[in-house]
């Protein structure tokens, strides 16, 4: 199959801000998309959650992109490394998963990257592996062929297992196995290239060690960013449950960018958008909220189209811009007098109290810290005016609107 080798393009896709390093380097790797060389590139994920977020979609949308120059794609599903755990950025074992909470993971995941590929292309489709299909079948013997080719220091070099070394934390034998088993994937499915999220280079590095001495090709490593917080540092995480989730409905998806730091608005139109580099920077101009606005838009018209995206942006205005929260949108959280602060008559349906009280007392969130993080992220609010201080006493009357988290709303009743 023919590969498209415009060189505007390739920078295009390659100068947005997705990918942060190519190895061995970018030069390499142009010359032979320029050259019409048609590569086997790959992306993959352990399924340990039911969900993927908005960093996984970027790089599907990326993936999307290299298939369109007709290059082959395949999504890697590491049903089988998913059982054994990647180490990460862990400072503990991660639990092992049955093989039906993996299977149950991944179908989800299909579902939820299906609007971000064209399965329905009929000469260049992407397709679909699991790395059980021949981690599983691995013997003992070839096992230990493949360890031949690392030593304990290098394995060692990984970040987490030298931090872990120096705060004297476990390393467990079978996390030794992970970058072995994940750099195999490499070699099994005889790739040219693999798009990895930071996180994940000495994993991928793994692989193009062993193609390099079992396949005796090079094997290119396009590292793409972890859409981080720019002023935190924080991270979207899957296992963790944290970020704008692929399985959100529209509504609150679009809730949950809103509730998004004001500046992850650009992490989002550079990531999870194809909205031209000149004209975000116009956007940006036009004030948080706006901006903010326009990018919920297109994130959730990437996943669900257009009518979805006005819809859920509609109903959005009307919740928080306009403040008008209808009985029928919200739950309602009964309070006793005796359980808020009153200033004068006692009798009064206005008082004061602590918001992690007000959200435990609601029923939507049981633990005060987990109340405590919701507060501090900005996921708290009443009538509109986000309250991001849990130290501070809130005042609250009868009848008042309250937002917890990305998608639960509440009318206050005092009684």
């Amino acid at each position: 199959m023919k590969t498209i080798t415009d060189k505007k393009r390739l920078k295009k896709i390659f100068g947005r801000g997705v990918v942060v390093q190519i190895l061995p380097s970018k030069e390499a790797l142009f010359e032979r998309l320029i050259k019409g060389d048609r590569l086997r590139i790959y992306t993959g994920a352990d399924p340990t959650s039911s969900a993927l977020h908005l960093s996984h979609a970027k790089n599907y949308m990326f993936l999307e992109e290299l298939r369109q120059l007709g290059h082959e794609v395949i999504v890697l599903f590491g049903d089988f490394t998913a059982r054994i755990g990647d180490p990460g950025d862990r400072t503990e074992a991660r639990k092992q998963l049955t093989e039906k909470e993996v299977k149950e993971n991944v179908k989800n995941w299909l579902k939820q990257i299906k609007p971000l590929l064209n399965f329905s292309d009929r000469k260049n489709p992407p397709k679909v592996l699991y790395n059980g299909k021949w981690l599983s079948k691995l013997s003992l013997k070839e096992i230990i062929s493949l360890a031949s080719n690392f030593t304990v220091q290098q394995i060692l070099e990984r970040d987490m297992f030298q931090k872990r070394l120096k705060d004297q934390l476990p390393i467990h034998l079978h996390e030794f196995l992970y970058p072995l088993m994940q750099g195999y994937d490499s070699v099994a499915m005889d790739v040219d290239a693999e798009l990895c999220g930071t996180d994940q280079t000495f994993n991928a590095l793994t692989g193009r060690t062993l193609v390099k001495r079992l396949k005796n090709k090079d094997k290119f490593v396009i590292v793409v960013n972890l859409m981080e917080n720019p002023k935190t540092g924080e991270l979207m995480s899957k296992s963790k449950g944290t970020g704008v989730f692929l399985s959100f409905p529209p509504n609150e998806m679009y809730g949950a960018v809103m509730a998004q730091p004001d500046e992850m608005t650009k992490v989002f139109f550079v990531n999870c958008t194809r909205v031209p580099l000149p004209e975000v920077k116009t956007i940006l101009r036009k004030g948080p909220k706006e901006a903010k606005m326009l990018v919920a838009f297109e994130i959730v018209k990437k996943i669900y189209g257009e009518s979805a995206a006005k819809k859920a942006e509609e109903r959005w205005d009307k919740l928080f811009s306009k403040k008008d929260l209808s009985d029928n949108e919200l739950q309602p959280l009964r309070l006793n007098k005796a359980t808020i602060i009153r200033k004068g008559d006692p009798s009064s349906q206005i008082g004061e109290i602590f918001p992690v009280k007000l959200i435990t007392a609601s029923g939507a969130i049981k633990s005060k810290g987990e109340a405590r993080r919701i507060i501090i992220q900005g996921g708290f609010s009443i009538n509109g005016e986000k309250c991001s201080d849990p130290t501070k006493l809130v005042y609250v009357r009868d009848g008042d609107s309250i937002r917890i988290g990305k998608k639960k709303f509440f009318r206050i009743k005092i009684k």
